[in-house]
């Protein structure tokens, strides 16, 4: 009887091991280590100045004012941007590599501030910009800050289902319940609110129609927000990827929803809207991934100028 017992439960161990079996897949230049290094002149208008802002990219130096170009294999964007708005150019930087440690290298800080634009006195704008770095391509020079979304492409293709989000992350988040209103025209306001750091990866099948539009059904779902600060780094931190329809599950919030605000390049070379329309059905393979990381949550311009958010070591989850 003993013998028995023995070995139903060894044979039960070696089944939850098989059961359990899981294995990282490492995001392509997600640990940080290479940086395209940009020197962007400013128009002598607004001070002639040359500032210095980063890509995550392949390791080069680039001392023109120029479209940021992406290299094959290479699935990352960030906020920092090269605009020309009406002749006048002008850099923005939000994202930008930071020495870590021995062990680990560099990482990448994104950090919520306030851009000013201001020029003899004519033009002074100011924007409220959060870091933030997502999967997918910008399209530069920016021309208007009227709608950012329109500069940005979402997603690249991918065809998996991974488990869980996985990355390194030590945030700076204000405990204040006010946020700034600063979208470049007229002057900043503080409005009630709490800016938090977001994470999410977003699973979608994407298909055209005849007229160019992009429409898409929510394959999978990881979302995650930072209120508070964590002053030392969390290592192999994993956001859950939720399959399905998860809005009658206990951890759904209304930021989980479907989106139709992101935009991607259709086969016509458009940024046309993602127009998400529904929750894909069980074992639905994917034609795309979107995973981004920002110090801020709210819409574009709008947030707490400090919050400050670090990543490294992202990487993707499975069960095999």
């Amino acid at each position: 009887m003993k013998k028995c017992c023995l070995l139903i439960t060894i044979i039960c161990t070696i089944c939850s091991s098989v059961a359990i079996a899981q294995h990282y897949e490492k995001v392509a230049f997600g640990d940080f280590e290479q940086w395209k290094v940009r020197n962007i002149k400013e128009s002598r208008i607004i001070g002639g100045k040359t500032r210095v802002i980063y890509a995550i990219a392949p390791t080069d130096t680039v001392r023109q004012n120029e479209a940021l170009t992406f290299a094959k294999g290479n699935p990352w964007s960030q906020s920092n941007a090269y605009a020309k708005v009406s002749g006048v150019e002008k850099a923005s930087g939000t994202v930008r590599p930071e020495y870590r440690d021995k062990e680990n290298g560099y990482c990448c800080r994104m950090d919520s501030k306030l851009e000013e634009l201001t020029a003899l006195g004519i033009i002074d704008m100011k924007l409220l910009v959060a870091g933030n770095i997502f999967t997918g391509r910008s399209i530069e020079p920016i021309k208007t800050a009227k709608d950012p979304y329109q500069n940005m492409d979402y997603g690249v293709p991918f065809t998996k289902r991974p488990a869980a989000l996985v990355f390194d992350y030590k945030a700076t988040i204000s405990p204040e319940n006010t946020i700034t209103f600063a979208k470049g025209t007229g002057k900043p306001k503080m409005i009630e609110g709490h800016d938090e750091a977001q994470v999410f990866c977003l699973l979608q099948k994407r298909w055209e129609d005849s007229e160019g539009n992009i429409h898409a059904l929510r394959v999978g779902t990881a979302f995650e927000r930072i209120n508070k600060d964590q002053k030392t780094w969390v290592n192999n931190h994993q956001t859950p990827i939720h399959y399905g329809d998860i809005t009658k599950k206990s951890f759904y919030k209304d930021y989980m929803k479907l989106d139709n605000v992101m935009r991607a390049r259709n086969s016509k070379g458009q940024i046309v809207p993602i127009q998400e329309e529904g929750w894909a059905a069980e074992g639905t393979t994917p034609t795309h991934i979107i995973i981004s990381f920002g110090s801020g949550c709210y819409e574009a311009f709008v947030g707490r100028e400090g919050n400050t958010l670090w990543i490294d070591n992202i990487k993707l989850l499975y069960n095999d």
